[in-house]
């Protein structure tokens, strides 16, 4: 009999205009809404990392609000990815890593978003791996990595065998122009745990709402898909770590629960204990 690998579900960032009173009781403090979260979800995705690495105050205040085994993922800063692309970005990257390690055993992936490229910055899918090679070759052990990519061409056989041989992982992702795993002709998986992102049609959604406070694109049969996928992944031994857009269906807390109630409606084994307790609480009633 297999034994699943686990499978660790949460939202990008934890809070969002129209979360409370859709997922945080009215009222709530800032200050408490991490410590509610976590009394919910086992793991976040921060997306505020991305924009500037936080304080290391900041940092510890996430380690002293969540429970042992919580589990943060984090985006790499802008900085790195997006405007110096890899290049003269040491002390850049080495501070970030070094205040993330502030959380310990609560830190999970650190994940390299990478925008779309046009040909003025790499003309090929070699170009790019010819710069992010040697950033590879010398990450700092004793961490998890990810890597997104949103240049659909680029995404073979080839260039996940490039992050095997590092044993990052490639980032799955669900937006509009990038394709699902069942679409792929290669092994997606690159190392012993993968990485999804919810990220729906962000421009697309934005024309309905901005308030993120309930579902307004109905996401069940991609996201049955998705259940799919992660079965057969945890089968394989492979850990999964989810994380939930506001984007993708209108409200993320909401989605995940979506990927709860059809991983049981399909009979599947049960998820960890830290997944169940989306089961024993009301999450968008409060």
């Amino acid at each position: 009999m297999n034994i699943l690998a686990e499978i660790h579900l949460g939202t990008s960032s934890f809070t969002a205009a129209g979360w409370e009173g859709s997922f945080y009781p009215r009222g709530i403090k800032a200050a408490d809404r991490l410590t509610f979260y976590a009394d919910h979800f086992d793991t976040v995705e921060i997306d505020s990392t991305f924009y500037a690495c936080p304080t290391a105050h900041t940092v510890e205040g996430w380690a002293l609000k969540t429970p042992d085994r919580f589990i943060f993922s984090v985006k790499v800063p802008q900085t790195i990815t997006h405007e110096k692309v890899l290049v003269d970005c040491d002390s850049e990257f080495d501070q970030f890593v070094d205040t993330m390690g502030i959380l310990g055993e609560k830190l999970g992936p650190m994940v390299l978003q990478f925008p779309f490229f046009d040909r003025a910055v790499f003309k090929t899918q070699n170009d790019f791996l010819d710069r992010l090679i040697p950033f590879l070759t010398n990450l700092p052990e004793g961490h998890k990595f990810a890597v997104e990519i949103r240049n659909p061409d680029w995404l073979d056989a080839q260039f996940a065998s490039v992050l095997r041989d590092f044993r990052v992982a490639l980032v799955l992702q669900d937006q509009g122009w990038m394709p699902r795993p069942p679409e792929l002709s290669f092994d997606p998986i690159t190392t012993d745990w993968t990485y999804i992102r919810w990220l729906g049609d962000r421009k697309g959604i934005e024309r309905i709402t901005k308030t993120w406070d309930k579902v307004v694109v109905d996401r069940t049969s991609e996201m049955s898909d998705w259940v799919d996928v992660c079965y057969e992944t945890v089968r394989r031994g492979v850990k999964v770590f989810g994380y939930a857009n506001n984007h993708y269906a209108g409200h993320a807390p909401a989605t995940i629960q979506q990927f709860r109630d059809l991983w049981y409606a399909k009979g599947l084994p049960e998820l960890g204990r830290s997944q169940r307790k989306g089961e024993e609480t009301t999450l968008f009633d409060q």
